[in-house]
């Protein structure tokens, strides 16, 4: 094809998508798609349209038109990923890019007396929250997604993890979508359990709608309703939870963009009243690891929470996260989406008027300086006198085993652990938070100092006791700070390496992932592929399967960007 037919196809298939969404949802200046078409820490590419459809029908019919006319199509809800996996990655794709933001088809309906919601595509978790928080229930994960507007599509759709031992990842069998079959068809997949009909478009309407009809019985899960057996099988030889895991893959549920999903049907889950926050620190690994491994093994009340926090991820968390940690205390998470999407808004247009994207961080990182310290006394001794630290949030009569447990424990040659205050215990769990967003605040203030941040997110297995991290040599003197946190009763953990100057990231990256697999452990573990690791057979099989054309964010996993997977 010529660039003048290339050129009259792109305005005709932009037409027919202005006749469907109006045009002023029909964007193609490069000022006008920066948000969509850049991700969150990495990824962008062109592409021939951001296009907003603005209900179910629309986005099904944008769909058809885009297939129809041969292009690529990469469906796009928040865009607050890690790994790149939801804007395009480069310019060798072998067609155009549509690129359908769903963020505009934001309904949750509740189901029966809120034991179960129906999502649209553009719902955040933030939102279901809110929805679920009067009725004394909630999702499948609390704070850290949400606070950055993450939808609860996207978590399913990557089989996303959560801090909440007891609810595991994003997952559900029950779902509406769209497949692009082998030969070019377009066709509905209704899977919600609710009977809606056979015409597409009145199934579409119907949902967003919310009239649904009562749903039928079924063995289907709405959530990973055996992980908290899972978790608990302490010497298994396998990671509790990772994206990829084949338990979890199952059509919507991991499949990071390959259907376009319409709704799915979730779980939720009853608030625990009565909860406690123990604070512990260490300098012996081998006492948490005694921790972990009773309370999964041998208590009654599993924990609703264990976060682990090193050190040094507490230093560059007090100075360079205060900014976060004081806005979600004095004003609550409700408004950290209205944050993150300013602060975007200011990047690009500094970034437009030539001054870089680092302006925001430095003023906030000002304002922050300014403010008075934030963190209890208690927390900074603990900092002082120990280099791992653990926080535990029991609820129900898993407050008196763990009280029992750790007053057994310690005070002990390596440790000890007092019982949190209310204000403590927010304040532990805030702190934690605020970790996550550190790095990249460290990485602006010094970006003369540093080459970028290589983040990785690792599941070790189970029955791992050696679960300190030690690097070689040649590795560690080439990164400038290493931050240790996570979800340390699941065994997931993140590791953000801030590189030093002159240094490869990405072949920093690589050799590290040759330690990964030495020791057993699978990457990523929560934030899935993306573009940025390869996806291992299992999965680009599982792709192939959902896509057979791939038309439906092709390259993801580092598997083709072809048409026909050629």
């Amino acid at each position: 094809m010529t660039t003048t037919e290339q050129i009259a196809t792109r305005a005709a298939l932009l037409d027919r998508l202005a006749g469907i969404v109006g045009a002023g949802n029909v964007l193609t200046a490069p000022r006008t798609t920066r948000r969509f078409t850049r991700g969150f820490r990495y990824g962008s590419g062109p592409v021939a349209a951001v296009v907003r459809p603005g209900s179910l029908v629309e986005l099904w019919r944008v769909l058809n038109a885009a297939v129809a006319a041969g292009r690529a199509v990469i469906l796009q809800a928040a865009n607050t990923g890690l790994t790149g996996g939801s804007t395009p990655w480069g310019e060798d794709y072998d067609r155009e890019i549509v690129l359908i933001s769903v963020m505009r088809l934001a309904g949750i309906h509740k189901l029966g007396q809120g034991e179960q919601v129906l999502c649209l595509p553009g719902a955040t978790l933030d939102a279901l929250e809110k929805t679920l928080r009067p009725l004394g229930r909630e999702p499948h994960s609390v704070i850290g997604s949400s606070c950055i507007g993450a939808s609860v599509l996207g978590g399913v759709c990557n089989n996303s993890g959560g801090a909440l031992i007891r609810r595991g990842p994003a997952y559900t069998e029950l779902s509406l979508y769209a497949e692009v079959r082998g030969d070019g068809s377009v066709a509905v997949a209704t899977n919600l359990g609710h009977e809606l009909g056979d015409d597409p478009e009145t199934i579409l309407a119907r949902v967003e709608q919310g009239d649904l009809p009562a749903p039928a019985p079924t063995d289907a899960w709405a959530s990973d309703r055996d992980y908290h057996n899972h978790v608990r099988q302490i010497d298994a030889e396998t990671p509790a939870r990772f994206n990829a895991d084949p338990r979890r893959l199952r059509e919507v549920a991991g499949c990071a963009g390959k259907l376009a999903v319409f709704a799915v049907r979730l779980d939720t889950f009853e608030a625990e009243p009565d909860t406690a926050v123990f604070y512990i620190g260490s300098n012996d690994p081998a006492e948490l690891t005694t921790i972990r491994r009773q309370m999964l093994g041998a208590f009654d009340s599993l924990p609703i929470a264990g976060e682990y926090i090193h050190r040094d991820a507490y230093d560059i968390a007090a100075r360079y996260g205060k900014d976060t940690f004081l806005f979600i205390q004095k004003l609550g998470t409700d408004r950290m989406p209205a944050l993150f999407s300013a602060k975007a808004r200011v990047d690009a247009l500094t970034e437009r008027l030539g001054l870089g994207t680092t302006i925001s961080d430095r003023i906030a990182q000002g304002l922050a300086r300014l403010m008075p310290h934030h963190l209890p006394k208690r927390m900074d001794d603990y900092r002082d006198r120990y280099e791992h630290h653990l926080l535990l949030r029991m609820g129900g009569s898993g407050i008196a085993e763990a009280r029992a447990l750790l007053s057994g424990m310690f005070p002990s040659a390596g440790g000890d652990f007092f019982e949190c205050t209310a204000d403590e215990g927010k304040a532990a769990f805030l702190h934690r938070f605020a970790v996550a967003g550190a790095a990249n605040r460290y990485r602006a203030i010094h970006a003369s100092e540093v080459e970028d941040i290589m983040a990785l997110d690792i599941a070790l297995r189970r029955n791992d006791r050696d679960w300190v991290e030690t690097l070689p040599p040649d590795i560690e003197s080439r990164i400038a700070h290493k931050l240790y946190y996570g979800h340390f009763f699941c065994h997931v953990f993140h590791q953000d390496y801030v590189v030093k100057k002159g240094h490869d990231p990405i072949a920093l990256e690589h050799e590290m992932w040759a330690l990964l697999d030495r020791r057993g452990a699978e990457y990523p573990a929560e934030h899935n592929v993306g573009h940025l690791y390869k996806a291992k057979p299992q999965l680009a099989d599982f792709y192939r399967g959902l896509d057979p054309t791939n038309s439906l964010n092709p390259g993801i996993g580092q598997t083709s960007k072809n048409c026909g997977w050629h």
